[in-house]
This record gives structure tokens, sequence and C-alpha cells, in this order.
């Protein structure tokens, strides 16, 4: 009963010094979220200023009879879980690779981690004009080289183009937690099964993979996240088309606010882009949570 009372009275001791951060992060989060779902139920397009009013639920209804609403959700979902599926297999691999002791090792785990410290805008600009340009990118002087014509990447496969581009950033973030999360692993766990005769596939599967649960869950939770937003390499690359084909739900409601001027259209698909990441991460965390108490 000390204890708690002690506790209880620590507590109340530090709560006005805590007070003042909590209320600025709070009017940091509430105020623009107050302000979306304000917008969303009002009649505010820049291009016809006279028409104004409340609109109840006419934008969302507006937005979910739009196919393109539908399109672009489509769409994040196939970018995110390809980019997922990628920096996921890829991540485990080079973390795993990158484990060993050979000649380089540090300067291969720096060119590994490298490009994720590559901003979007950068390296969107690097992979359109150095690298998938149709006439003088590397990739099209390769085909050349072996009598194959040129792929125009952006204009035949847009959504791969940029699962790679986005890809390529996310690797780097993958294959530092997870060999981060492998060197904790006991040496003598994995030379008792080399003395059991457990060969380089059996030692993956039934120990390196099983320590890796976990790492392996934060990971798609973090980069999700993330990837829900993606936006400058879109932008960048293919500007959402052909069409919709590579318009994910951020570059929609950037559609519908920059470029439609709908203001109260962008913020009925902000808020629907809330709810869809709320429903998600509560999945991701009670996933999370599964693993940690495993």
């Amino acid at each position: 009963m000390a204890l708690f009372r002690r506790e209880t009275q620590r507590r109340v001791n530090t709560l006005p010094l805590v007070a003042p951060s909590v209320g600025v992060l709070l009017i940091w989060m509430i105020i623009p979220l107050v302000m979306t779902i304000w917008f969303s139920l009002q009649n505010y397009n820049l291009i016809v200023p006279t028409i104004r009013g409340f609109a109840g639920l006419d934008n969302y209804a507006y937005l979910l009879d739009d196919p393109a609403l539908w399109t672009a959700m489509i769409n994040t979902l196939v970018l995110v879980g390809s980019v997922l599926a990628i920096t996921v297999v890829f991540g485990t691999l080079f973390a795993v690779l990158l484990n060993q002791d050979f000649w380089g090792v540090g300067a291969a785990r720096l060119f590994i981690i490298a490009p994720f410290f590559v901003m979007p805008t950068v390296s969107a600009l690097i992979w359109k004009n150095m690298l998938m340009h149709p006439v003088n990118g590397l990739f099209a002087w390769i085909t050349r080289s072996l009598g194959l014509p040129p792929v125009d990447w952006f204009a035949d496969v847009p959504m791969l183009s940029v699962i790679i581009i986005v890809a390529w950033q996310w690797i780097p973030f993958a294959t530092l937690i997870l060999l981060t999360a492998l060197q904790s692993l006991d040496e003598e766990q994995k030379e008792a099964a080399r003395m059991d005769g457990a060969g380089p596939l059996s030692m993956f599967y039934f120990i390196i993979l099983p320590h890796l649960g976990r790492s392996i869950t934060v990971v798609i939770m973090i980069e999700t996240i993330f990837l829900l937003t993606i936006f400058a390499e879109i932008f960048v690359t293919t500007s959402g088309g052909p069409g919709l084909a590579t318009t994910n739900l951020a570059f929609f409601i950037y559609i519908r606010a920059l470029l439609e001027f709908d203001v109260g259209g962008a913020s009925a698909g902000g808020v629907i882009a809330i709810i869809l990441a709320n429903i998600v991460a509560i999945f991701l965390v009670r996933s999370v949570a599964r693993n940690l108490d495993a």
C-alpha cells in the first residue's frame, strides 16, 4: 500500500511537467484532424467559390461512387503488398549474407544500407532518367546490346516500375533491422545444429527464420505506415498515370485537392484514408503484440 501511494504521489508531482508537452502534442494532432473532418462536410471548391454551405455526407457519397477511388485503393494495396513482399524477402537474404565474415563486409553493409538515406525525389529522378529511360537509360543500353528492343518502363509497366523504385529504397531498412536481429542469435545454437548435421537450408528454415519472426513483423508494421503515403516517387515518375494505373490513395487526394481544387472532396478522401490506415494499424499492432507474447 505504501508503495502504491508513493507511485501515485510521484505521478501527481510529475503531471505539471508533462502536461504542457502532452497538450501541445494533442493540439498538433487534433486541430488538423478536426479541420479535415469539418471541410469534408462542406461544399468547398476553389474554382466555384460562390457555392458554399454544409454538404453533410454528400462528399463521401460522391467519392464512394467514383470508380477512381476504388482504383486508387486497389493500386495502394498492390503497391504496399508488393513492396512489403520484396523488402522482406531481399532484406532477409541480405541480412543473412551480411551476417557472414568475409573480406569487405563493412563496405558491403555500407553500400546495401546507403539507398535508404537517398531522398525519395532524388531516387525517383535517378531511376527515371538514368536507369529506366527508354532511350538514354542504362537498362535500354543493356537491352539494345543484347539485340532486344528497349522497354518503356513508365508506359508499358508503370506500376512495376514504381514498385521497383520504392522497394529499392526500403530494402536497406529491412536489411538493417533484420541484420541487427540476426546478430543477437546465439552462436551456440547454430553450432549445435551444425553438429547435428543440419545443412544451410535446414538451419535457415528452422533456426534463423523463427528467430527473425518478431523483427519481420516490426518491419512490416513500420513499412506499411510509410508505404500507405507514398507520393514523391509517383509524382516524379508517372504522375499517377498512364490514366490511373499508378494512382494510389495519397495521389488521388492530391489530384482532388491541388488539381481539381475540390477541398471538400479531398478532405473526405483524407478522412477515408485515415480510417483505412487505422484499420490496418489495428491489425498490425495486434499481430506485433501476438508475436511479442509468443
